[in-house]
């Protein structure tokens, strides 16, 4: 699908490059199509990372998408720039008026605390409340969908007793979603994360379906009964070498890090990770793109203030 971002964002030329079809502001206000009008709240430290992964998940769909980025006012970012931030992202004052056919809340590295500790729990769960109204679909990723969980249904995370890093195998529990529509039997995703939610909390809230999990991951993939959220456990939207550079990074810092599972061939981390985890995450955004925003959104919904 053409993704519409202004014209100077920095993750443009890389997607140029991999041959994805991206549309600036001026050729886009010469098509007569209202585009699906899509939000991304950005809470990963390095954002420019975030930003170019999601872009990419987005980019497997005749829909055309008009991305915007949303940043917190109550966070001061310490690893982007204020230059990027003030020039490519608003805050909540700016949209709180507006709606939006889907929206993306990401994962952050906060998972250790309690979520009433992090400083912008107040403001988060501000714009969560705000997605009841203003959202058709909502996508929660890693911590974000712990905290969505927790906000909207109560249910708690856990601390595991060692980080959850690697590529892990998962299966369908529920074929009959459209969200996991054309999956096969089995896939793989990545995980890194150091907590979890108990399976049994999430079965037994009659709002939520479990539509896939893993033996050594756990809970992976949650719908809401109405399909106005989704929660992903993992990081589906990871690239070839995000695992890699977050082992490298704990080395470097003297952490002495497990080495992620399944992702180095012969769990070598010299050598270059095998790559098998994309068509699913990109048929994972197809299906919540089509069946859950999409389809659902009337046409004028965004002239609808």
């Amino acid at each position: 699908m053409p993704i519409k971002i202004q014209n100077d964002l920095p993750a443009r030329a890389v997607l140029e490059k991999e041959n994805i079809f991206i549309m600036d502001e001026d050729r886009a206000l010469t098509q007569d199509i209202r585009p699906l009008q899509i939000l991304i709240l950005n809470l990963m430290p390095i954002k420019q990372d975030t930003e170019l992964q999601l872009l990419r998940a987005l980019s497997n769909t005749p829909l055309q998408v008009d991305v915007s980025f949303l940043n917190l006012t109550n966070h001061v970012s310490k690893n982007t720039a204020s230059s990027h931030l003030n020039k490519f992202y608003q805050v909540f004052a700016d949209v709180r008026n507006q709606k939006f056919d889907g929206m993306i809340i990401t994962g952050a590295p906060v998972e250790q605390m309690e979520f009433e500790e992090v400083d912008y729990w107040g403001e988060l769960t501000e714009i969560m409340e705000w997605t009841k109204t203003h959202v058709t679909s909502t996508v929660h990723i890693c911590w974000g969908a712990q905290a969505g969980l927790y906000y909207h249904y109560g249910i708690q995370k856990h601390l595991m007793d060692h980080k959850l890093s690697g590529i892990y195998r998962h299966t369908i529990t529920d074929r009959k979603i459209p969200l996991i529509r054309s999956f096969d039997d089995e896939f793989f995703a990545p995980h890194s994360r150091y907590t979890t939610v108990d399976r049994m909390d999430v079965l037994n809230c009659k709002d939520l379906i479990l539509c896939a999990e893993s033996e050594e991951a756990g809970v992976y993939l949650l719908l809401s009964t109405d399909g106005r959220k989704v929660f992903v456990m993992g990081h589906p939207e990871y690239d070839r070498m995000t695992l890699n550079d977050e082992y490298q990074r704990d080395v470097r810092k003297g952490i002495n890090p497990e080495i992620p599972v399944n992702y180095y061939r012969n769990n070598d981390p010299s050598t270059f990770p095998l790559l098998r985890w994309r068509s699913h995450a990109n048929l994972l955004y197809t299906n919540w793109l089509n069946y859950y925003v999409y389809q659902e959104t009337p046409y004028e919904w965004i002239n609808h203030q």
